[in-house]
Order: C-alpha cells, then structure tokens, then sequence
C-alpha cells in the first residue's frame, strides 16, 4: 500500500491551544476527544500556540512558558499521538511569524477592532484603554497559522467563525496578488459537543478562576470542585421538586456519565421531587472520579520523562517547519521578495 498517497489525499486540519494554563474538562469535551477521533483520517497538526499566549501576558511570560509541556503532557494522556498527529511549537516555527508580518499590511486597523471576538476579548480582558499592538493582531497570526500549514479544516466553536472568515479574505488577496491560487481557503469543523459551562455556573471556564476542573486533578480537588457547583436554589428541600435545565451538575453527568438512561431517570426522580443534590453530586463526583485517574495517572508518567515532550516538539516543530517553509517562499513570491 503506498502509504503517501494517501497522506496526502487526506484533508489537513489545523487546531491548538494557547499555552497559559493545563487544560481542563471544557476542553476535553469542546476540542481533546475531537482531535483524537480525528487523528487517525486527517493529517492534523496540534499547535501549542505560545507566542499568542504572551499577547495578554507579555508582561507574566513564564505564565506560558512553564505550561508548554503541561500542555504537551495533556495532550498525550488524553490519547493524542505524537505519530499520527503533529505537535508543534509555535515559537519554533518561524515561517508562521512571517507571515504575519506580510498579512498585516493587508489588513487594517479597524478591520481588527470590528472583529467581535477580539472585541469581545478586549472587553473581557480590561484592554480597553491599552490594547496590546500583538493582541490586536491576533486574527491575523492565525490566519498565518492556518494558512502555513494548507490547513482546509479548522474546528472551532461558533466564536471563531469571524477569525476564519477574515482568514479567508486574506487568502484571497494573496491570490488575487499572486494572479494564481497560493494558498487555500478553510471551512470551520464545528463541534456537536455542548459548550461546558464552569463549576460556578457564571463566569467562563477558567483556571485562573478557580472555576474549572484540570485534566490533572487530584481526587480531592475533584470532591471540592463537584460540591461547590451550582445547582437549583429553589430546591431547598429533598422532597422539593427541583429545576434539571440550567443545573451545572446535570449538565456534567449528561457530558460525562456513561450511562445515559440512568441519568435520564435522575433527571426525571429530580423534577418530581425526592432526590437531594448531594445524591445527584455524589454521582457526577464518582463519575469525574474515574474518568479522570487513569488522565491524570498518564499525565504524571508523561511529566516525570519531560525529555520525551521536548523531543516530541523538536520533531514536530521541525516537520512543521519543512512544510511552512515553502509556503512563506510562495508568499514572498507574491510580493516580489525572493530576490536570492
């Protein structure tokens, strides 16, 4: 069998995360178990996108720096393979920089400031009065990202469709420029996985708020997490028919409980009254419980052999380098800079 033949007849997808932190539940449900059914039809490059993770925390760099392997060690433990999938280092890629670089004159400022989710970011992360000149151009770095790799499928949620679209319209002008098409348009991959909301059930999912569940999470952190999650405050009593819709810990068991009838029945005990949320929390809690030791126990082994993540991003870093390499020189081509 000629085995790149079809490599290359695969689609190429392009996704990743910003290093600033270890990854959490919403991620293994709204990006990790998509990437690992993906891998195995689609050549799929993951990047660990650090250079974006300084835009808002240039001034707290090891913030990104000291989670580039937390990161990496995620990924593994989840079932990513390093073999089948390609995990990069953005910083180790220096084509993708460039490219940002020449994009930018292709787009202007108040293209950027329109985008809304950069301006939905720039509200959340108080850069109204100072916007990072990096953050802003955000958009266009990852146009350069998916653009670098030929990438044609992106998975994203339904917030990032602006940053896609304005990916595409760079596409265009550059082969508009070329008189030829250089790069490829993308189309989103969106996800069917409901959006988990935090464990305190009003701000985003985030590990600097103290309101989401890592991957790596010790069974204590587990138990505290579960029972500080928000409920139905009208359900006061046991026998007091209770509120399912809107209920973080159903929300949870219908992500995660194997057993879809049984919580179906919970559901339904729930609204008429009888079940207590320390029975229903006891539930998600054991589920959490075994869904995530044998996570965390990989996630340890793969940190104690840090050695094998750095090498794992030298050898992907440099394969993505090989690919972006030719892309950068057919865009400089367009500009008339391949002089030597």
């Amino acid at each position: 069998m000629d085995t790149t033949q079809n490599t290359q007849q695969r689609e190429v997808i392009l996704t990743g995360d910003r290093a600033t932190g270890p990854l959490h539940l919403g991620h293994y449900v709204g990006s990790l178990q998509q990437r690992v059914a993906l891998q195995t039809q689609h050549d799929q490059t993951i990047l660990v996108a650090d250079m974006q993770g300084l835009t808002d925390n240039a001034h707290n760099p090891s913030k990104v720096s000291s989670n580039i392997l937390n990161v990496v060690a995620d990924y593994l433990a989840v079932g990513i393979d390093p073999i089948q999938t390609t995990i990069c280092l953005q910083s180790q890629v220096p084509a993708l920089a460039e490219l940002t670089m020449y994009y930018s004159n292709l787009v202007s400022i108040a293209r950027l400031e329109r985008n809304p989710t950069v301006k939905n970011e720039i509200q959340s992360k108080g850069f109204e009065r100072s916007i990072p000149a990096g953050f802003l151009t955000y958009p266009i770095s990852q146009a350069a990202d998916i653009t670098g790799f030929h990438a044609t499928l992106v998975p994203v949620g339904d917030d990032q469709l602006p940053m896609l679209e304005q990916t595409n319209k760079i596409v265009r002008k550059i082969n508009h420029l070329g008189g030829k098409a250089i790069l490829k348009e993308c189309r989103p991959l969106l996800s069917d996985a409901p959006r988990l909301p935090s464990t305190d059930g009003k701000n985003k999912m985030s590990k600097s708020m103290g309101n989401a569940i890592n991957l790596g999470a010790t069974g204590k952190e587990i138990r505290a997490a579960v029972k500080s999650m928000y409920t139905d405050p009208n359900h006061l009593r046991i026998e007091d028919p209770g509120k399912v819709e809107g209920n973080i810990v159903f929300t949870y068991l219908d992500a995660f409980h194997t057993d879809k009838a049984y919580v179906a029945e919970l559901k339904a005990y729930y609204r008429h009254g009888g079940l207590g949320d320390g029975t229903t929390k006891n539930v998600l809690e054991e589920c959490l419980q075994e869904m995530l030791r044998p996570i965390r126990e990989k996630r340890a082994m793969f940190l104690d052999d840090k050695a094998q993540l750095v090498e794992i991003l030298k050898q992907g870093s440099q394969r993505s380098r090989e690919k972006t390499e030719q892309v950068l020189f057919d865009v400089k081509g367009v500009f008339g800079l391949n002089l030597f």
